[in-house]
């Protein structure tokens, strides 16, 4: 399946024309990209209604609890409810559940433990925009956040930079 987010524009990280800040800003920033969080959870709530699973897992965290309205527990209790009204396995009584558990981590709790687990981060990017070849730019808030996690963690950050 393929799902366009690009077509509905709004937001720097989904239109060219809107420039990705390089500094945070107060209040919903302009990378937040509409309903993103609703619409990947409700193809995911739909997919899992198809394979009988009974579990939905969303990697949101307290870091983006104040820019990103689709990244707080209060979304997250209220996606649960509708997981319930909306589906038939809800509506029969067998709880699909969704779970967000990096909901209340700091950036650098998260790779103190997919390190742990052995996560290769040299092979993930968090940039907002990087290039074509997967490059972070180092400048947006993203890689701000990300480069701080590691400091924090005390681990050497592996992400390749432009």
């Amino acid at each position: 399946m393929h799902v366009d987010l690009g077509t509905l524009g709004g937001s720097a990280l989904t239109d060219a024309a809107i420039a990705v800040p390089e500094r945070a800003t107060s209040g919903i920033p302009v990378t937040y990209v509409p309903a993103r969080n609703t619409v990947l959870l409700a193809l995911a709530l739909a997919w899992a209604e198809v394979l009988s699973a009974q579990h939905l897992v969303i990697g949101v965290n307290a870091v983006d609890y104040s820019g990103y309205p689709d990244c707080r527990p209060e979304f997250i209790a209220a996606f649960q409810q509708l997981a319930q009204l909306a589906t038939r396995t809800g509506v029969e009584g067998t709880a699909l559940r969704v779970h967000a558990p990096l909901q209340h981590w700091s950036k650098e709790r998260i790779i103190r433990e997919g390190t742990r687990l052995g996560v290769d981060y040299a092979m993930t990017v968090s940039c907002y925009q990087a290039d074509a070849d997967g490059r972070a730019c180092g400048r947006c808030d993203s890689c701000r956040l990300r480069r701080e996690g590691f400091v924090s963690a005390g681990i050497p950050d592996p992400t390749r930079y432009a």
